[in-house]
């Protein structure tokens, strides 16, 4: 064959400087883009997070285009797509008679496995290429986990500071310290006001996008009603700047906050933007410390945004490449119970967990502590199965791929791998949530109740979980006091608990079939 090479640019691959596209000359080379419906079922994504990244591989290849790319873009509803990436590269090559295939390597695990199997069935050279638009690049995480008992975010990130100097004076941590995550706890505060996130009208061509996803996925999750993302490079940006002006001086107080109807409070909503590639996460990094340096933004708001891109976004990533394909399966509570019903439908009286909801049905999005804490949390005292877990994690939210979300949920969320990534199950009764949200003052129940069908479920839940497995977890250091707690307790008080807890999961109806996979 002696045509063009064939670049494939994936869904979240939106980025200009793809080391796919780094050695290629535009006039030997087409850009294949691909709207494919197994990207859009393998599980059954939010409405709203099929039309961001639909939107904006529209953009991009237009944005391709005045660069002066030649872009074959295959539409979703195109009569001859075959529906999957595999046989849409096969399509274009012949098509275009391409002497080879070039592509940025995936961020899932599923993809790689299906672009290995092309290696045999392409007539041409397939050339994989690495992912360069993250900070680490894989080999060096591989390198920097191994031989270590203990693979700690905290570790890897101050490694990260020191590899990109962000926050650094000479070889120390500015303000003498790496962490500042102590000042950054702040609960609710009455007449609390952040700023409102920009909103970005629908173009045509996002106006296109939002009709054909309305009338193709409409028994998908979800609602278009507040269709806000950006999915341009210029939106982002627009986005980036509003967050860095408006947001980042209180995010750092106030990013483990919740108040109920505040969906966005002071975070910065950038993350599907980073993950699509409209976004650079060092540059966005370096914006960041300069608020910081030119006195615009405290330290502690700086070092926390800082920290979750260059520390856990990274680590996530590699975590995830490092512990695949058994991360997928891993199980070590042996959660068995189905996904209830209500974290599709939000038909709950447990006030917190229907607003998470609510906010996840309207903008495919709720922030790190109403994932963690309170719809993570449930998930793990009820002793939910991961995989059901993951596969709503991965549905629901615009930011979701498989490479940040399932580290996330069996590592953070469930200690499902069984304290690689955290040290202890983030498990927490209803106090937690009291103390960090405005919820449960008009809860049905009550959280000062420990027990009971008026008392908030999270508090027998949380003895039920630490009793279920304290074979399992009972040497946890940092579970020593708690389950002294328990021990101490009278037989009569651990059955209370106990019971309260079966009363209310016998209560729990299972998800309806078909709502993720």
């Amino acid at each position: 064959m002696t045509g063009p090479v064939l670049v494939p640019i994936l869904g979240d691959q939106l980025s200009p400087a793809l080391s796919s596209l780094a050695d290629r000359r535009p006039d030997d080379t087409v850009v294949l883009m691909m709207e494919v419906a197994e990207e859009t079922t393998y599980v059954r994504h939010h409405k709203a997070k099929i039309a961001l990244i639909l939107a904006a591989m529209r953009h991009f290849a237009e944005e391709l285009r005045a660069a002066g790319w030649t872009v074959d873009y295959i539409r979703l509803d195109d009569p001859a797509n075959t529906g999957s990436f595999g046989g849409e590269v096969a399509r274009a090559v012949s098509r275009h008679n391409a002497r080879g295939v070039q592509m940025t390597e995936p961020g899932e695990w599923r993809v790689r496995q299906a672009m290995e199997q092309w290696r045999a069935t392409l007539p041409v050279r397939l050339r994989i290429l690495p992912d360069t638009r993250f900070i680490c690049a894989l080999p060096d995480f591989f390198e920097w986990a191994a031989g270590r008992k203990e693979l700690r975010m905290e570790w890897f990130y101050r490694e990260m500071r020191r590899r990109t100097g962000l926050l650094m004076d000479g070889d120390k941590p500015v303000g003498g310290r790496w962490n500042f995550d102590a000042e950054n706890r702040g609960g609710p505060e009455a007449g609390l006001q952040p700023p409102a996130l920009p909103a970005f009208a629908p173009d045509a061509i996002t106006a296109e996008v939002l009709e054909m996803v309305a009338a193709r996925f409409d028994n998908h999750f979800g609602s278009l009603d507040h269709f806000r993302w950006p999915v341009t490079r210029a939106d982002a940006e627009t986005a980036r700047d509003a967050f860095l002006k408006e947001r980042l001086p209180l995010f750092g107080r106030y990013q483990d906050a919740m108040v109920a109807g505040e969906d966005f409070l002071f975070h910065a909503a950038l993350s599907s933007a980073l993950n699509i590639g409209l976004l650079d996460p060092l540059d966005l990094c370096r914006r960041a410390e300069a608020e910081w340096r030119e006195g615009r933004a405290p330290i502690e708001a700086v070092e926390g945004f800082i920290r979750q891109i260059i520390g856990w976004r990274e680590y996530i990533r590699g975590m995830y490449w490092l512990d695949m394909p058994g991360l997928a399966e891993a199980n070590g509570l042996d959660a068995t119970r189905p996904l209830p019903d209500f974290y599709w439908t939000g038909e709950t009286p447990m006030r917190c967990l229907a607003d998470c909801v609510r906010a996840t049905r309207d903008n495919a999005y709720a922030h790190h502590i109403q994932r963690l804490m309170v719809l993570g949390n449930f998930a793990l005292l009820a002793g939910i199965r991961p995989q059901d877990v993951a596969d709503w994690y991965l549905a629901v939210y615009a930011d979701a791929f498989e490479w940040v979300e399932l580290p996330n949920v069996a590592g953070m969320v469930l200690h499902a791998e069984k304290g690689r990534l955290a040290s202890k199950p983030y498990a927490a009764s209803g106090a937690y949530i009291n103390r960090m949200s405005n919820y449960c003052g008009q809860c049905r129940f009550d959280v000062k109740r420990k027990t009971g069908p008026d008392a908030c479920p999270f508090n027998a839940l949380y003895w039920h979980f630490l009793a279920r497995n304290e074979a399992r977890l009972a040497r946890n250091p940092r579970l020593a006091q708690p389950y002294a707690t328990w021990r101490r307790m009278s037989e009569d008080k651990r059955t209370e608990y106990l019971e309260s807890a079966e009363a209310f999961l016998a209560t729990l109806e299972p998800a309806r079939a078909g709502w993720a996979r």
